[in-house]
Protein backbone atom coordinates (compact mmCIF):
# COMPACT_ATOMS: atom_id res chain seq x y z
CA UNK A 1 0.00 0.00 0.00
CA UNK A 2 1.29 3.42 -0.93
CA UNK A 3 2.75 5.34 2.03
CA UNK A 4 0.96 8.51 0.84
CA UNK A 5 -2.37 6.72 1.31
CA UNK A 6 -1.35 5.69 4.83
CA UNK A 7 -0.35 9.28 5.67
CA UNK A 8 -3.67 10.55 4.31
CA UNK A 9 -5.54 8.00 6.48
CA UNK A 10 -3.62 9.21 9.54
CA UNK A 11 -4.58 12.80 8.74
CA UNK A 12 -8.25 11.81 8.34
CA UNK A 13 -8.16 9.98 11.67
CA UNK A 14 -6.63 13.00 13.44
CA UNK A 15 -9.26 15.36 12.00
CA UNK A 16 -12.23 13.20 12.99
CA UNK A 17 -13.78 11.77 16.14
CA UNK A 18 -13.12 8.17 15.15
CA UNK A 19 -10.53 6.24 17.12
CA UNK A 20 -9.60 3.55 14.63
CA UNK A 21 -9.76 2.87 10.90
CA UNK A 22 -8.94 -0.26 8.93
CA UNK A 23 -8.61 -0.35 5.13
CA UNK A 24 -8.08 -3.37 2.90
CA UNK A 25 -6.95 -3.26 -0.72
CA UNK A 26 -6.70 -6.71 -2.21
CA UNK A 27 -4.52 -8.75 0.12
CA UNK A 28 -2.94 -5.72 1.77
CA UNK A 29 -4.55 -4.11 4.80
CA UNK A 30 -3.69 -1.42 7.30
CA UNK A 31 -5.23 -0.57 10.66
CA UNK A 32 -4.57 2.81 12.24
CA UNK A 33 -5.61 3.45 15.82
CA UNK A 34 -5.27 6.45 18.12
CA UNK A 35 -4.58 4.09 21.02
CA UNK A 36 -2.15 1.20 21.28
CA UNK A 37 -3.57 -2.26 21.97
CA UNK A 38 -4.37 -2.72 25.64
CA UNK A 39 -4.63 1.01 26.36
CA UNK A 40 -7.34 1.91 28.82
CA UNK A 41 -9.79 4.69 28.28
CA UNK A 42 -9.23 7.91 30.13
CA UNK A 43 -11.48 10.93 29.54
CA UNK A 44 -8.62 13.44 29.32
CA UNK A 45 -6.66 11.37 26.80
CA UNK A 46 -9.46 10.49 24.39
CA UNK A 47 -11.89 12.56 22.35
CA UNK A 48 -15.58 12.55 23.21
CA UNK A 49 -17.56 10.07 21.16
CA UNK A 50 -21.12 9.82 19.98
CA UNK A 51 -23.68 10.68 22.57
CA UNK A 52 -26.92 8.74 22.42
CA UNK A 53 -30.19 9.98 23.80
CA UNK A 54 -31.56 7.43 26.24
CA UNK A 55 -34.85 5.77 25.44
CA UNK A 56 -37.76 5.73 27.82
CA UNK A 57 -39.58 2.70 29.15
CA UNK A 58 -43.12 2.88 30.51
CA UNK A 59 -43.29 3.73 34.20
CA UNK A 60 -44.18 0.90 36.57
CA UNK A 61 -46.62 1.61 39.42
CA UNK A 62 -44.85 1.91 42.75
CA UNK A 63 -45.63 -0.21 45.78
CA UNK A 64 -44.43 2.62 48.01
CA UNK A 65 -43.51 6.24 47.49
CA UNK A 66 -40.16 6.28 49.28
CA UNK A 67 -37.01 6.21 47.12
CA UNK A 68 -35.54 2.74 46.81
CA UNK A 69 -32.23 2.07 48.56
CA UNK A 70 -29.16 1.49 46.36
CA UNK A 71 -29.09 -2.25 46.95
CA UNK A 72 -32.78 -2.62 46.05
CA UNK A 73 -32.24 -3.60 42.43
CA UNK A 74 -33.86 -7.04 42.46
CA UNK A 75 -35.84 -8.05 39.36
CA UNK A 76 -39.53 -7.37 39.69
CA UNK A 77 -39.01 -4.39 42.02
CA UNK A 78 -41.45 -1.58 41.26
CA UNK A 79 -40.24 1.99 40.85
CA UNK A 80 -42.27 5.13 40.46
CA UNK A 81 -39.80 6.68 38.01
CA UNK A 82 -38.94 5.89 34.41
CA UNK A 83 -35.93 3.87 33.34
CA UNK A 84 -33.11 5.06 31.13
CA UNK A 85 -32.56 2.11 28.80
CA UNK A 86 -29.36 1.17 27.03
CA UNK A 87 -29.40 2.43 23.44
CA UNK A 88 -27.01 -0.36 22.43
CA UNK A 89 -25.35 -3.62 23.42
CA UNK A 90 -22.18 -2.91 25.39
CA UNK A 91 -20.56 -2.61 28.81
CA UNK A 92 -22.04 -0.34 31.51
CA UNK A 93 -19.73 2.01 33.42
CA UNK A 94 -20.81 4.24 36.31
CA UNK A 95 -17.73 6.51 36.19
CA UNK A 96 -15.57 8.19 33.55
CA UNK A 97 -12.46 6.19 34.49
CA UNK A 98 -11.53 3.30 36.79
CA UNK A 99 -11.39 4.54 40.39
CA UNK A 100 -13.11 7.84 39.54
CA UNK A 101 -16.26 9.12 41.26
CA UNK A 102 -19.51 7.75 39.79
CA UNK A 103 -21.54 10.02 37.53
CA UNK A 104 -24.62 9.49 39.75
CA UNK A 105 -25.65 7.76 42.97
CA UNK A 106 -29.10 6.77 44.20
CA UNK A 107 -30.73 9.91 45.60
CA UNK A 108 -28.78 12.35 43.38
CA UNK A 109 -30.74 15.05 41.56
CA UNK A 110 -30.07 15.15 37.80
CA UNK A 111 -30.98 17.62 35.10
CA UNK A 112 -31.87 16.77 31.53
CA UNK A 113 -28.60 16.39 29.60
CA UNK A 114 -26.49 15.36 32.62
CA UNK A 115 -24.28 12.34 31.93
CA UNK A 116 -25.47 9.43 34.08
CA UNK A 117 -23.26 6.59 32.79
CA UNK A 118 -21.18 5.31 29.88
CA UNK A 119 -21.92 2.35 27.64
CA UNK A 120 -18.84 1.05 25.86
CA UNK A 121 -19.59 -0.55 22.51
CA UNK A 122 -16.90 -1.65 20.06
CA UNK A 123 -14.23 0.26 22.02
CA UNK A 124 -16.24 3.48 21.74
CA UNK A 125 -17.25 5.22 24.98
CA UNK A 126 -20.83 6.51 24.62
CA UNK A 127 -22.00 8.95 27.27
CA UNK A 128 -25.61 8.34 28.24
CA UNK A 129 -27.50 11.44 29.34
CA UNK A 130 -30.58 11.94 31.48
CA UNK A 131 -33.57 12.61 29.25
CA UNK A 132 -35.42 14.51 31.98
CA UNK A 133 -34.94 16.25 35.32
CA UNK A 134 -35.44 14.13 38.42
CA UNK A 135 -33.92 12.09 41.23
CA UNK A 136 -32.00 8.85 40.68
CA UNK A 137 -34.25 6.21 42.20
CA UNK A 138 -32.26 3.08 41.33
CA UNK A 139 -29.18 1.89 39.47
CA UNK A 140 -30.10 -1.46 37.99
CA UNK A 141 -26.72 -2.52 36.55
CA UNK A 142 -23.40 -3.12 38.30
CA UNK A 143 -20.29 -1.31 37.08
CA UNK A 144 -18.54 -3.26 34.31
CA UNK A 145 -21.53 -5.51 33.55
CA UNK A 146 -22.70 -6.13 30.00
CA UNK A 147 -26.00 -4.54 28.95
CA UNK A 148 -28.36 -5.46 26.15
CA UNK A 149 -30.16 -3.12 23.77
CA UNK A 150 -33.14 -1.48 25.54
CA UNK A 151 -32.15 -2.92 28.94
CA UNK A 152 -33.17 -0.62 31.84
CA UNK A 153 -30.04 0.78 33.53
CA UNK A 154 -31.02 3.72 35.75
CA UNK A 155 -34.43 4.78 37.10
CA UNK A 156 -35.15 8.51 37.43
CA UNK A 157 -38.23 9.61 39.39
Amino acid sequence: MDIRKVKKLIELLEESNISEIEIQEGEESVRISRHPNGATWHPQSMPQYAQHAPQQAPAAPAANTAPAPAEDTAPGTSYRGEAINSPMVGTFYRSPAPGAKSFVEVGDTVKQGDTVCIVEAMKMMNQIEADRDGVVEAILVEDGEPVEFDQPMIVIA
